[in-house]
């Protein structure tokens, strides 16, 4: 970067308009920035920071806000403006800024605001002219930002070389110098790096931790199904620890051999069970079989007994036979008697029934049950109107339902509606926001497509001049061979004349005549004329040597002429292309066409991100039309309900006098209907009982008639003989089935087998039964304990296939968690591999902080006379940063000591070297963009006379790198040494500039 102008108007100290030429001034590699304090010396500095990046250095941005920027002694009307005319990665261009000020209105009184302006022009050596590139300040500042591959602090520091930060840099500690050298070197993708590691080792961890706890719950659950008598304890590792999957498959292994012993022993017992069940099984047989026959004895035994006792029974129930048989004449009589009494029976007890339902009318007659019976039927007649009304009831219980349902689902839109128009502002912001960024991205793509046509341009010119530099090569190779062999013929040429012109004389001789004047001294006598000798060279041949050298020249001319017009091309060429290479404009290039392919696909995107936007916004007026209808449809059914509740109470006072006590007008109109039919049968059941109380009468007085003739005392007597079939043949039942248990008795009694049973020992079957049921449930308890092991073993057998899986699953987590861990704690400076615990961010400073002292050393042994050497030390100091350690070795003890313990001067000169190293890397670091034009900002009054003249020394053969150098300070020992100058002069209307010491 070299600065070639610099123009300043209405800016800080400076009232009028001021021009720099730092072309004039760089000229002697190192001029003087000088003047009183608070001259303006330092606003030079500001002009040029203000120019490239549209802010001052540090501190002072923030007390130059606003309009501050504009000189308090400018011209009412003149607006505060800075022009830079610079170089920088081989093109020329110029940045006008002017920030925004309060002028006065035009008309009027009061004041107005005018925004900053920015303008980018670039020069275009083809044309001649400056052409515009931009007038924003976004795009203006990320053009010079990638020109210059500098933050505004990295320029602040490496061009505009202030002292007292890099004096407070050699005595600070670890951390602020790694805070500087931070915000220097831009580590934060390091540190990004960091958390980034960081980040995946959090994330494998959750993995791993999330891995572990699918394989804890598996665990859990073999524990459930192995029980807790496995013989080894459970593992009780949380999740992320190491060692878990190896700890949980042994365990299972051993649960799983525990458990095939647990089902042997099982399958051994089950056995034993069924062996006694067996045996139990058998004697339980035996055992009933016996207690069946001495039972049997028994009851064989009871039965006879019972005959013996029953024998007079059996003689009462052949007599009662024989009395039947005579009672069967008066049979007719008394069935007609027992109907008679059956019927007035059932008509007395229908009659009790129908009046037990009639508790209030018990006591009425036949009539007066009727009467009521027909009462009752005219009031349900009477319910007609009720029964409409009640429909109409239940018809606005149902419209009243409906009215709560719209509400509800009125509710349920608004509610959605609600919600959805409260997301309205976040989702317009996002997709105003995406719009916003595809315009952006189309702005972008369009500063792109105006940047990647020079820069075709540029890479195009670059191809031609590499191409024109070969054919300049051949030119010049053909023009010097021209020029050779155009001296060769020349020399030839004046070779011949010069013999032709030493043997004149014998050319001229053949022309004499006697008697005639000699052409050159007029005699007309010739006494020795001369003669040709070897050699001779004549008229013809000097001609001819002249004609190829003029040919010869010819060839030259035209070559040089050849070779001045590819010259000419190769520098139209080199201007076009700059000084940059066909690869890394090849790279340029490429990058710009990445770029702008990438931003013309994102402002494709443009037209869907407004279509979406569109659609949202009709979204947002149809929710809001969905609300409005809500809130209409809301009040008139507020009205609605009010008039269905108004008249469905007024029903419901007449229906309530209508059932009178009943839940409804149907269940009043059944009860009076059940009530009608109640009394009709009472009214019946009356009549019925008294008709049938007449029969009775009548076939009482039969019966006694129909008795004495049979030969019975009384009617009762013959009724008690008189049998009907079915007791007659149940008699002659018993009497048969008596006579049959006789002989069956005795026959059984005669049985050997009875007989042997009952001569025994009592059977004992409960004590069989018993042990047979214990051997059933033993065999159960071991059915159920084999099952249970076996199931116990398949389903462990399951789970640890599951396990299983899942530890394979765990082994690669595991495996990435190790490896990112690893990688994470090295970077963070946590891992035992980490010998210096350095961070990764801290390792590259420490790198760079490296390079810096070894580029400062060279300057520092120089201005020191060879007795400083700055070196890097790693070492950690207290609990700070390790790798940020500088010491400097002074060469007359030859030991080692802080730079705390550095003089004032050399202090300065140390700083200085070592600012001086850090320009060095950080333009390096930048992408080697050169720095033709640096700053020094005092320091120098601190130094002798002689340290002063090193440093002089060592500044000026910056002159060797193509640098100008510009100190400023107001050291006035430095007038003397340093003839060119910039001096800032102080005066009441605001201080101006004069130039000295540039011949112009």
């Amino acid at each position: 970067m070299r600065l070639h102008r610099l123009r300043i108007t209405a800016f800080g100290p400076f009232g009028g308009a001021h021009e720099v030429d730092f072309d004039a001034l760089s000229a002697a590699g190192l001029f003087l920035l000088h003047g009183p304090t608070g001259a303006g010396k330092t606003s030079v500095l500001d002009a040029v920071c203000y120019a490239l990046y549209g802010s001052l250095p540090g501190e002072r941005t923030a007390a130059a806000q606003g309009t501050g920027l504009r000189s308090d002694h400018a011209a009412p009307r003149a607006r505060a403006e800075v022009v830079l005319d610079l170089t920088v990665a081989g093109r020329r261009l110029e940045v006008t800024r002017q920030p925004a000020w309060e002028r006065p209105k035009k008309r009027g009184a009061g004041t107005t605001l005018d925004k900053a302006q920015t303008w980018l022009r670039e020069y275009d050596p083809a044309t001649g002219a400056w052409r515009d590139l931009s007038r924003s300040h976004q795009e203006t500042g990320e053009e010079i930002t990638q020109l210059l591959g500098m933050s505004k602090e990295q320029f602040c520091q490496v061009v505009l070389l202030p002292q007292g930060d890099f004096a407070r840099f050699l005595r600070a500690d670890a951390e602020a110098r790694g805070r500087l050298l931070g915000r220097l070197f831009d580590t934060r993708r390091f540190a990004a790096v960091e958390h980034h590691l960081a980040e995946l080792r959090r994330a494998a961890a959750d993995r791993v931790q999330e891995a572990d706890r699918v394989l804890l719950a598996a665990l859990q659950r073999m524990r459930q199904v192995a029980g807790e008598e496995t013989g080894v304890p459970a593992p009780e590792a949380e999740p992320g620890e190491p060692g878990l999957a190896a700890a949980v498959l042994g365990w299972a292994a051993n649960a799983r051999s525990t458990l095939r012993e647990r089902r042997t022993v099982a399958r051994l017992a089950l056995a034993a069970a069924e062996e006694e069940q067996a045996a139990a099984r058998r004697a339980l047989d035996e055992a009933r079989e016996l207690h069946r026959l001495q039972r049997h004895a028994e009851q064989l035994h009871r039965r006879q007994a019972r005959l013996e006792a029953t024998a007079g029974e059996h003689e009462e129930h052949v007599t009662r036979l024989a009395r039947a048989r005579k009672a069967a004449a008066v049979e007719g009589a008394l069935d007609l008697r027992t109907a008679a009494d059956q019927a007035h029976a059932r008509t007395r007890r229908a009659e009790e029934r129908a009046r037990a339902a009639l508790p209030a009318e018990r006591t009425a007659s036949a009539q007066q049950l009727a009467a009521l019976a027909r009462a009752a039927v005219e009031e349900v007649g009477a319910l007609a109107a009720a029964h409409r009304a009640e429909r109409r009831h239940a018809e606005l219980a149902g419209e009243l339902a409906g009215v709560d349902q719209d509400e509800q689902a009125d509710e349920a839109l608004l509610a959605e509606t609600a919600d959805w128009l409260g997301r309205w502002e976040t989702t317009r912001a996002a997709l105003q926001r995406e719009e916003t960024e595809a315009r952006d991205a189309a702005t972008r793509a369009d500063r792109l497509a105006a940047l990647l046509g020079p820069a075709r341009d540029r890479l195009a010119a670059a191809r031609r001049r590499d191409a024109l530099t070969a054919d300049a090569d051949r030119a010049r190779a053909a023009a010097l061979t021209a020029a050779e062999t155009a001296a060769a013929a020349q020399r030839h040429w004046l070779a011949l004349k010069e013999t032709r012109l030493a043997h004149i004389a014998a050319e001229l001789a053949e022309r004499l005549t006697d008697g005639e004047p000699c052409e050159v001294c007029g005699a007309t006598g010739h006494p020795r004329p001369a003669t040709r000798a070897e050699g001779h060279v004549d008229q013809r041949a000097e001609d001819a040597a002249l004609a190829v050298h003029r040919r010869r020249d010819a060839d030259r001319v035209d070559a040089e002429r050849a070779l001045a017009a590819v010259r000419e091309e190769l520098a139209a060429a080199t201007a076009a292309a700059t000084t940059a290479d066909v690869a890394g404009l090849e790279a340029e290039t490429r990058r710009l066409t990445a770029e702008h392919d990438e931003a013309r696909a994102a402002a494709e995107r443009l037209h869907a991100v407004r279509r979406g936007l569109d659609a949202a916004e009709q979204e947002h007026e149809r929710r809001l039309a969905d609300r409005h209808a809500a809130e209409r449809r809301a009040a008139a059914r507020a009205t609605l309900r009010d008039s269905l509740v108004r008249e469905q109470d007024a029903l419901a006072e007449e229906l309530e006098q209508a059932r009178g006590g009943a839940s409804g007008v149907a269940e009043r109109a059944r009860q009076l209907e059940e009530r009608a039919t109640l009394l009709t049968e009472a009214a019946d059941a009356a009549r019925a009982a008294e008709e049938s109380a007449a029969r009775l009468k009548d076939a009482d007085a039969r019966l006694a008639d129909a008795a004495y003739r049979a030969g019975f005392d009384t009617p009762e007597q013959a009724a008690a003989a008189v049998l009907d079939d079915a007791g007659h043949r149940q008699l002659q039942h018993l009497i048969d089935a008596r006579q049959l248990e006789e002989a069956e008795v005795r026959s059984a009694l005669a049985d050997p087998a009875t007989a042997d049973a009952a001569r025994r020992e009592p059977a004992g079957p409960d004590a069989a039964d018993d042990r047979a049921r214990r051997g059933d449930l033993r065999l159960r308890a071991a059915a159920a304990a084999e099952e249970a092991a076996a199931r116990d073993g398949a389903a462990l057998d399951t789970l640890s296939r599951q396990a299983t899986a899942e530890a394979r699953r765990l082994g690669p987590l595991r495996e990435e968690y190790d490896r990112v861990a690893r990688l994470a704690s090295l970077a963070a400076g946590t891992s035992v591999e980490n010998e210096r615990r350095m961070r990764l961010e801290s390792y590259v400073l420490a790198a760079r902080l490296e390079q810096v002292a070894a580029a400062a050393t060279v300057r520092l042994h120089r201005m020191s006379g060879g007795r400083y050497t700055l070196v890097h030390t790693a070492d950690r100091s207290g609990r700070g940063r390790s790798g940020l350690g500088l010491r400097v070795v002074d060469a007359w003890t030859g030991r080692e000591r802080d730079t705390a313990t550095l003089s004032g001067g050399e202090t300065f000169f140390a700083s200085l070297a070592l600012a001086l190293g850090l320009a060095d890397v950080v333009t390096d670091e930048a992408g080697g963009v050169r720095l033709d034009t640096l700053f020094i900002d005092e320091g120098f009054g601190s130094l002798d006379d002689q340290t002063l003249d090193d440093v002089l020394d060592v500044l000026d053969s910056l002159r060797e790198r193509d640098r100008s150098v510009g100190i400023v300070s107001h050291v006035a020992d430095l007038r003397r040494r340093v003839h060119t100058q910039l001096e800032v002069v102080k005066g009441r209307d605001g201080s101006r500039l004069r130039v000295h010491g540039t011949g112009g």
